[in-house]
């Protein structure tokens, strides 16, 4: 006599939520569960292994299956993208991704409060009636991110890398990754968001989605440095080409571009009767920034007309893309781990837990990693085992 296969109840409603949340179709999630059109509809329900894999395949948390209705899965901080995006539901990455970043801002902030830090000089210290180009030369001048400073460096590739340092000196965190914690599998879509703030008077956070370009990646941080400034928390899309309809948004464009690329620097270096991409490229050289950056500040500075604008913006991207597509690579798994998390959170965490001030479990799951040995190496990497 066989042993009977136990059915789970669950709302439809909630299969269907789970499965919309996910950006998954139909289609897509019949290969692995035949029947789910019959469980959306109620005419059959799943077993409890069928159900434990499908909330691992849509990402919820299990225990949530099991609610009568689905939840109002609102953003944990404002929503500051543009209009394409701004109704849509979160995507658990995104979700998740931020979730991930207050906790490891909660862990760091309590951290700094025991070593005795006081709150930074410049969070929250602009206005949106303030002077976008005055803004501009405060964050420079505190970074030491002068023009000038700039023009030694090979590429705007190390450009970003020394832009990332400088900003964690003056107490910033700066994590930059394209996939959900350490999970390769879970990529960040650059088309849903490409940064976001966490605002605090003691650990400001900034996060970069690198699924982006690295071309877009500099000016994502740009902007938001601008809402650290303002004391603006958010989720943004920061594109280079586009000029927002709210004031916030608008706003940290503006400090974005002339803190990359000053007015007065550019007009008195920009030749209008050279060829504009090979303009672009020079100008783009001498600033160590994106030629997008730069195409931006040249149609700003009313040199270029809007339709000439959007065909050189378009042109430049797809060639940018082609040379990232070219140059990407795998790297070390430490060395881009430091990246992720930022390396001022990475030191200290991995100090706490080495001092038995913070427990091992907890360093190892703000970290996203599970293995003692890989511990033991990244500690080598940071130089603090």
């Amino acid at each position: 006599m066989g042993t009977k296969t136990i059915r789970v109840a669950v709302a439809p409603a909630m299969l269907r939520w789970a499965r919309e949340r996910a950006g998954l179709s139909l289609a897509t999630l019949k290969e692995s569960f035949p029947q789910i059109e019959a469980w959306e509809s109620g005419e059959a329900r799943p077993t409890l292994k069928q159900l434990e894999r499908f909330a691992k395949k849509t990402h919820v948390p299990f225990g949530m299956l099991f609610m009568e209705s689905p939840p109002d899965e609102a953003l944990p901080i404002a929503d500051f993208r543009t209009p394409r995006g701004t109704h849509r539901r979160p995507s658990p990455n995104l979700l998740e991704t931020i979730y991930l970043c207050q906790q490891r801002q909660a862990w760091y902030r309590a951290h700094l409060q025991t070593m005795g830090y006081a709150p930074l000089p410049f969070v929250a210290t602009a206005s949106l009636t303030d002077d976008p180009l005055a803004i501009a030369a405060d964050i420079r001048r505190r970074l030491h991110f002068e023009v000038a400073e700039r023009s030694s460096l090979p590429t705007w590739s190390e450009a970003l890398r020394h832009f990332i340092e400088q900003v964690e000196l003056v107490g910033i965190l700066v994590m930059a990754s394209g996939i959900v914690g350490n999970n390769t599998h879970r990529k960040l879509d650059p088309d849903e968001f490409r940064g976001f703030t966490l605002v605090d008077d003691i650990a400001p956070l900034v996060f970069i989605n690198t699924a982006d370009t690295k071309a877009a990646q500099i000016f994502t941080l740009a902007h938001e440095l601008a809402h650290v400034w303002l004391g603006q928390s958010g989720v943004s899309d920061a594109d280079v080409a586009s000029f927002p309809p709210l004031d916030v948004e608008r706003w940290c464009n503006q400090v974005a571009a002339e803190l990359l690329v000053p007015r007065d620097d550019l007009q008195m270096m920009y030749d209008p009767d050279a060829d504009l991409t090979a303009e672009l490229d020079r100008l783009a050289r001498q600033f160590k920034v994106s030629t997008l950056v730069i195409l931006r500040r040249v149609y700003e500075s009313g040199l270029l007309d809007r339709e000439t604008f959007r065909q050189t913006y378009e042109a430049t991207l797809a060639r940018l893309r082609q040379i990232e597509r070219r140059g990407s690579g795998g790297g070390s798994f430490y060395r881009t781990l430091n990246v992720r998390v930022s390396k001022p959170f990475a030191q200290a965490i991995v100090t706490s837990a080495l001092e038995g001030q913070t427990l091992f479990r907890e360093a190892f799951q703000l970290l996203g990693i599970r293995r003692q040995e890989t511990f033991r190496k990244f500690a080598q990497e940071l130089g603090v085992a």
